[in-house]
């Protein structure tokens, strides 16, 4: 007992002493500096909370200094959340710090109410008062949005999962109810979970409309069901993060994907951006409609961890098509189906890591364990995988890929007037027939290795300039303009883009 009385006094003298200030101060004299001098809390939603943002206090002088007060000019009903030197609040009293040193003051903020659908919502951090008080700016634009929560149990606090099929699944989501299957510019559509379009019904996104999904969120179209992406050239739909941050402007793999199930029907995408998810668009298909599952004209797909579209034993129709990095491969075609490109450009210029995949990937296979750990190599037909017009680049020596199982039913392919890069440096692929240039009559009129002209691959600007090799190469469509409405009725050029001029 003596024992745990004497480690019981050790501790709270250790514990006075570590509290004891064993310096000296002056007071502040008003010649504090910063690390900035306005604090802009980038764009948030209303009723979610804003990322933290750090400002940091330098005393110059050669005394420590006591700063008497800091704090929030709105006092305790300010939005703004502040810690300062690792102590939260809003109001703070005798803040120490040393000569030549410095301290952090970490700022948060949160608004649940406002009827506006946008508000510039500012405040400021006072330091000290009177004679000697300097202070910070805080600026925040806060957006009102409609959010799609997935339901909770009353009882549990449990998140529902979505029923597929007629089997329970570990997706957290639900089905949208008809009040909900429009998307309008009137507010931005925040989605958590995955928002699920019923069959037999149509999510209609109109000019403008952005959609911003929350990690680990993203569309589901179920079967018999449609989605219709209703852009402009002037007013795009935008698909991308919740993460409004500069930050984030560029991070892949923020949300999951919009995922086209199987049987899903009539789907259209016309001017839109698809940006920073896992997979861009996933879209499969069995089914005996002659009508493509996706038909997809004048959009970019940019900055996906994995692929830009994958898409598995479907059909889609694509023009005016731009899909950038991504993980694995931009385009990936696989297990067979009906492809038709025209007027696109797959540019994989993936900086996140190594990349095994080229930018367009076809197959016509699929490859699994069965239940007995047994490899299986499943094939189906490829009725058609038609490119023209098209450019194939990117950062690897290998962009194009056709990869055919031996034992396979239909393999059609056309690829025409299309720019290839394809360095097979290790001459891998010189026995592969399908991709044997010289001798294979299903490449007409192709440029290999040829010089794109990008205008500026990180920043996924795949106009092309006047020095590129894809200028006046195309061959005359039906697609007589760009995907920025630029007419190439005569001399085409090859790619989504007419060339210009750089500047």
């Amino acid at each position: 007992m003596r024992n745990f009385v004497f480690f019981i006094s050790c501790v709270v003298l250790i514990s006075a002493s570590s509290c004891r200030k064993d310096f000296s101060t002056v007071p502040n004299s008003g010649n504090l500096e910063f690390s900035k001098d306005t604090v802009f809390l980038d764009t948030i939603f209303k009723n979610i909370g804003s990322a933290t943002y750090s400002l940091k206090v330098y005393n110059r002088g050669n005394n420590a200094i006591t700063i008497p007060r800091i704090q929030l000019k709105k006092g305790k009903s300010s939005l703004y959340r502040l810690s300062v030197d690792g102590i939260p609040g809003k109001e703070f009293n005798d803040i120490d710090i040393l000569a030549k040193d410095s301290i952090y003051i970490f700022i948060e903020t949160t608004v649940n109410n406002t009827k506006k659908r946008a508000l510039l919502y500012t405040d400021k951090i006072l330091f000290d008062n009177g004679e000697h008080q300097q202070n910070i700016d805080l600026i925040t634009l806060i957006k009102d949005a409609n959010f799609i929560y997935p339901g909770k149990d009353a009882v549990s606090m449990r998140i529902d999962s979505l029923s597929l099929d007629g089997q329970a699944t570990t997706i957290k989501g639900r089905f949208l109810k008809d009040s909900e299957l429009i998307f309008t510019k009137e507010k931005p559509t925040v989605i958590y979970g995955y928002a699920a379009i019923p069959a037999n019904k149509t999510l209609t996104i109109t000019e403008g409309a952005r959609i911003y999904f929350h990690d680990n969120s993203g569309l589901i179209v179920d079967k018999k069901g449609s989605l219709k992406v209703n852009g402009t050239p002037a007013e795009k739909v935008i698909f991308e993060g919740d993460r409004l941050q500069n930050r984030f402007r560029k991070t892949p793999g923020q949300w999951g994907t919009i995922w086209m199930r199987a049987g899903s029907k009539d789907n259209t995408i016309n001017h839109a951006q698809i940006k920073n998810g896992i997979i861009g668009i996933l879209i499969d298909s069995i089914s005996a409609s002659t009508a493509p599952t996706l038909n997809i004209q004048n959009t970019e797909i940019y900055n996906h961890f994995n692929f830009g579209i994958l898409a598995r034993e479907t059909s889609i129709d694509g023009h005016n098509v731009v899909i950038g990095a991504a993980g694995q491969a931009s385009l990936a075609v696989t297990m067979g189906g009906t492809y038709n490109f025209t007027h696109s450009t797959f540019a994989n210029y993936w900086n996140n890591g190594i990349r095994q995949l080229p930018a367009v990937l076809i197959n016509n296979f699929a490859v699994y364990n069965n239940e007995g750990g047994q490899e299986i190599t499943e094939t189906r037909d490829l009725k058609a995988a038609n490119f023209t017009n098209c450019i194939f680049d990117g950062n690897n020596n290998i962009e194009f890929i056709i990869d055919r199982a031996a034992a396979a039913g239909l393999f059609n392919y056309s690829i025409k007037n299309c720019m290839i890069k394809f360095n097979d440096t290790n001459n891998s692929f010189e026995n592969v027939t399908e991709i044997d240039f010289e001798n294979n009559t299903n490449y007409t009129d192709f440029i290999l290795n040829g010089n794109s002209n990008f205008k500026n691959t990180q920043e996924s600007d795949f106009m092309i300039g006047e020095k590129s090799q894809a200028i006046n190469k195309a061959i005359p469509t039906s697609f007589t303009l760009d995907i920025l409405g630029v007419d190439r009725t005569t001399l085409p050029d090859i790619g989504a883009y007419q060339h210009i001029t750089f500047k």
